[in-house]
């Protein structure tokens, strides 16, 4: 697929959502690993759909102005 090379992220959660997501990443380092490619995926997809859906819809709204 391709070359990986782990990152330190730190963000600041509700302490009570911060202690479950430890306890998950200490049960389990790759699951949120999943996690966090998940939505970085998903935000990705849904950005280039938005932007694409945006051209489109600039293309029809001149094309209808040149009718």
């Amino acid at each position: 697929m391709w070359d990986t090379c782990p990152v330190l992220i730190e963000v600041e959660l509700p302490t009570d959502l911060a202690e479950k997501v430890e306890a998950i990443q200490k049960a389990d380092p790759e699951f949120m690993s999943k996690i966090v490619l998940y939505g970085l995926t998903r935000r990705t997809l849904y950005e280039h759909l938005r932007n694409s859906s945006d051209l489109t819809q600039e293309e029809s709204t001149g094309a209808q102005a040149v009718f």
